[in-house]
């Protein structure tokens, strides 16, 4: 693993296909802030991509991860994202959000014109454009 770059680990939620996704914090510090994006968080030192998304889907929305496989790696100069699937078994009611703005269940129509409406801000509000990329990888792949 590279000690220079941070790495985080992210999760595709879905669920009748629908993709939950997170409207992150506007706060301007913050990769993608404003921005629709995927849940999940930094890997903590010595920590796996697989333990670090278990426990940051648990810390931002109070999810227990059912089973959950790999998608894929994508990396740039920034970072390096783990990206996983897994279904979610839940309603948005049996979800705590307890980090970003909002969260809502995209379609994939959502996803490919790259924005979604956010009745807590009040606006559409664009999807990060590396998360809609993963997105629109998932999508037209095949699970």
């Amino acid at each position: 693993m590279n000690d220079q770059i941070p790495q985080v680990a992210i999760v595709i939620l879905y669920q009748d296909n629908k993709y939950l996704m997170q409207l992150r914090d506007n706060i301007p510090t913050i990769a993608a802030a404003g921005c629709w994006g995927l849940f999940g968080g930094h890997l903590e030192a010595d920590e796996t991509p697989e333990i670090a998304l278990v426990r940051e889907v648990k810390e931002e929305i109070s999810y227990e991860l059912p089973s959950f496989v790999k998608f894929g790696i994508y990396s740039d100069e920034r970072v390096i994202r783990y990206v996983f699937q897994a279904p979610l078994l839940v309603g948005l009611d049996q979800l705590v959000l307890n980090e970003g703005w909002d969260m809502g269940l995209l379609t994939r129509e959502d996803i490919e014109r790259g924005s979604y409406y956010s009745a807590i801000a009040g606006e559409f509000r664009p999807l990060g454009i590396p998360h809609q990329k993963i997105m629109l990888d998932f999508i037209v792949g095949d699970r």
